[in-house]
């Protein structure tokens, strides 16, 4: 039987009727209802199609192992950002704080380069050494909303160097550099050295570089160093700590700035650091007190 166009998308709907998997059926009902009412919205022809398709062949040709030009797409589209904010919306209506309770810290994109497999290192220890980059002393401690510490909790942290680079984009041989794993102490404390991260651009040398630049978009993140806390009684974290005066803190390419995440980061003279160090430079502070909420 002659389909005509606009009875195309119940057609596609109505072959699913013996799906036995509930919510696969209603995103895809909903993908295909909006994603043909966009065909019809701006009138797709076929080479704007093909074009597409091409598109969307290129970004997967790029992909490896250490590289996910899919996550930089949903990344640059917003939806990445989209998605993390639903998450935390629906985390925060199922939770019920406690009488003066503060909110719980912000989540942010994971972005496309976290590497699993970081070494777990000692509470102070330094990422900095041998890497590009003004060094930086971060510390705070990890709590739930009514500020009772989490000991144990995992922390991992990564950021990219001062010349804008992970080491993920420095080749296939590059040894990890400036990300690891730690343990937040008895008393929920945590303490390492690492960079004042600067901003870079995403990556742009593929399919959604070119995209970005046909849309008159510049690439750019501000500096950042990324977080994900992990603990077996709370809800996980992803979020950034932003570098207040970084250039682009205003234009994420990504969307992901949240103004609590924020951070001055502290500029200091040569002399005794907080954890007793004596440094012989300039170098940094970056304080930030994380809250985790308690799974149900």
């Amino acid at each position: 039987m002659q389909l005509e166009a606009q009875d195309l998308a119940q057609a596609v709907i109505a072959r699913m009727a013996d799906c036995k998997e509930p919510r696969l059926k209603e995103v895809m009902t909903s993908l295909i209802k909006h994603a043909h009412a966009f065909v019809q919205d701006v009138q797709l022809t076929p080479d704007e199609w093909m074009a597409g398709i091409q598109f969307l062949t290129a970004a997967g040709q790029m992909c490896d192992e250490k590289r996910q030009e899919f996550i930089l797409l949903s990344d640059t589209l917003g939806i990445s950002m989209l998605v993390v904010a639903i998450e935390q919306a629906k985390a925060a209506a199922a939770f019920k704080p406690e009488a003066g309770a503060d909110r719980p810290t912000e989540a942010t994109v994971l972005g496309p380069f976290f590497w699993e497999g970081a070494p777990e290192l000692a509470l102070g220890s330094d990422l900095s050494i041998g890497q590009p980059g003004e060094p930086t002393y971060y510390h705070g401690r990890v709590t739930d909303t009514v500020g009772k510490p989490i000991a144990n909790c995992q922390l991992d942290v990564w950021s990219g160097d001062a010349e804008g680079f992970y080491d993920l984009q420095k080749g296939p041989d590059a040894p990890m550099a400036l990300r690891a794993r730690f343990h937040t102490d008895a008393d929920g404390y945590y303490r390492f050295w690492s960079i004042r991260p600067t901003f870079y651009p995403v990556p742009n040398d593929g399919p959604v570089g070119n995209m970005l630049h046909r849309l008159g978009r510049h690439p750019n993140r501000p500096g950042h160093m990324h977080t994900w806390l992990q603990s077996p009684n709370h809800e996980s974290l992803i979020t950034h700590l932003f570098v207040s005066d970084s250039p682009y803190i205003d234009s994420d390419v990504v969307f992901g700035v949240r103004n609590s995440l924020v951070v001055d980061f502290a500029k200091h003279a040569p002399g005794v650091a907080p954890d007793g160090r004596v440094m012989d430079k300039t170098y940094h502070t970056c304080h930030y007190d994380f809250k985790l909420v308690p799974k149900a």
